[in-house]
């Protein structure tokens, strides 16, 4: 089976590379032609354009910043979907917005191709390992059909229903970070008000009810002072913002949501749409004349567990059922 990959960014490059360590043979593509020579080093090919990838490959995967760009990419001249033909799988890997998905979607079933949504969660350091969990959303046959090529690219597999399924279950999945994000910032600064030992605290939190895998991640990039989490703030406006879409489409009078995409608006307008998304916290800091930092914590988070082949996960309460 021949994988193409077209995006090689913070997320994109981990997972191809991830294909090419476990000996898939893979065709990439990137805007930045820059990075042809170090993927060609490690045995991959470089597609003259999305078109030429698609012709030669069997699955083709998507991993792009916006739906603005997933569409130029499929939908373009000399785009992915000019190379379709039977039998071919379209992975959007994206997170994106699910009505264009299944608008995208439809193009690639005309062409007699099989699309499925397959946004990853967990970070970029579980990306790089494999040990990321990926939601797909698509038809059970083509969700079988790309189980080898998902299986390698991350640990947990969760078949989430129809096409664009995964990609509402992402960007609420995101939302739910982010919420613990400003959560875990609010509670680390008033600690350190009230002045006690901030690795006390993360300690305190980590070991109780109110731990979660953001604190243990974020929280950890955030004392440490880097707030590099390999993620921006124009990334979480961009997820927080289709899930609050979503929400006013169904009519659901949300509260929490429309406060955390204020919050985030005016950190991104205070220090630009490339900073890290943790320093979300420098808002609280500037305000209050405070710094939120501790010794010995890490500036990047590496994922420690060894890469172990992905499997398939069954809901809660449908494990009998399937």
């Amino acid at each position: 089976m021949k994988v193409g990959f077209i995006g090689l960014g913070n997320v994109g490059s981990k997972l191809a590379k991830n294909l090419i360590n476990n000996n898939f043979s893979l065709c990439v593509l990137d805007l930045n032609t820059s990075l042809s020579s170090s993927y060609l080093k490690m045995g991959a090919e470089w597609a003259k354009n999305p078109k030429e990838l698609s012709i030669s490959c069997d699955v083709i995967i998507t991993c792009l910043p916006s739906p603005q760009a997933c569409s130029a990419v499929m939908e373009g001249s000399d785009g992915v979907i000019e190379g379709l033909s039977e039998r071919k799988i379209w992975l959007e890997m994206s997170t994106t917005d699910f009505e264009e998905v299944r608008r995208i979607g439809e193009l690639v079933t005309i062409a007699n191709g099989q699309p499925m949504d397959c946004p990853v969660s967990g970070g970029c350091h579980r990306a790089a390992t494999g040990n990321i969990s990926i939601f797909a959303g698509g038809e059970r046959k083509t969700f079988e059909k790309a189980l080898p090529v998902l299986k390698t690219l991350g640990r947990q597999i969760l078949h989430t229903g129809e096409l664009g399924s995964a990609s509402i279950l992402k960007v609420a999945t995101n939302y739910l970070a982010t919420t613990n994000l400003i959560s875990v910032c609010e509670a680390l600064i008033t600690c350190k008000s009230a002045g006690l030992d901030l690795n006390t605290t993360f300690e305190a939190f980590k070991i109780s009810s109110g731990n979660s895998f953001v604190h243990e991640t974020e929280g950890q990039v955030i004392l440490n002072g880097s707030r590099d989490i390999n993620f921006t703030m124009d990334l979480v406006l961009k997820d927080i913002g289709l899930f609050d879409e979503i929400a006013k489409k169904n009519k659901i009078p949300l509260e929490i949501s429309p406060l955390i995409n204020q919050i985030f608006k005016d950190g991104q307008s205070k220090y630009g749409p490339r900073e890290w998304s943790p320093n979300i916290i420098k808002r609280l800091e500037d305000a209050t004349g405070i710094s939120v930092l501790a010794p010995g914590f890490p500036s990047e988070i590496v994922d420690d567990e060894e890469p172990q082949e992905g499997f398939e996960v069954l809901p809660t309460g449908l494990e009998k059922s399937n």
